[in-house]
């Protein structure tokens, strides 16, 4: 079935006038690459919460690290400085990694920690990040996500992921 990645399973996307391979690697370890930051999946109860920077394209809170920054500090800094938002718990559900087959990045390969995390809202300052954020039911979030051409089973895989976190966190 090709609606939801497979480990190690690479998807073609064009990103930023490149062409990109990318994968869904499991954890605990990250694949053999260059570290890239990390994007995360927020929960705030039962919705999902969305970042933009033009009110139209929507994404996940995401980011490069700084220098010599542990993926997991990069997490709750792209949580605080683009959604306002606090990490409470938060797990992790594996890594992208992406791979540059045609462009000025060619043999490039960059890899993302791919988080969920609870999060408590702090006040809205738009000023700090992102021009807006969004809380939506995981389906909503799902179709509001402006997902790269290739990659919709790779986010599918991600979210599916989030959600099993949850319901497994919820059960404790």
């Amino acid at each position: 079935m090709n609606n939801i990645a497979e480990n190690g399973a690479g998807s073609a996307a064009p990103v930023h006038g490149q062409d990109w391979r990318v994968a869904y690697c499991p954890p605990p370890e990250p694949p053999p690459g260059t570290p890239y930051g990390a994007e995360v999946v927020c929960v705030v109860g039962d919705r999902i919460l969305l970042v933009s920077e033009d009110g139209q394209r929507w994404r996940l809170p995401s980011s490069p690290a700084e220098p010599r920054e542990r993926c997991r500090d990069t997490m709750r800094r792209e949580v605080r400085e683009e959604a306002c938002a606090s990490v409470v718990e938060r797990r992790l559900l594996g890594f992208s990694r992406g791979v540059c087959v045609r462009g000025p990045q060619e043999g490039l390969v960059l890899i993302r920690a791919m988080w969920r995390a609870e999060v408590r809202l702090a006040p809205w300052d738009p000023h700090r990040g992102t021009a807006h954020r969004r809380l939506l039911p995981v389906g909503e979030a799902f179709r509001t996500l402006s997902i790269p051409d290739g990659l919709g089973p790779f986010y599918r895989r991600l979210f599916a992921q989030a959600v099993v976190s949850r319901t497994a966190v919820h059960h404790r």
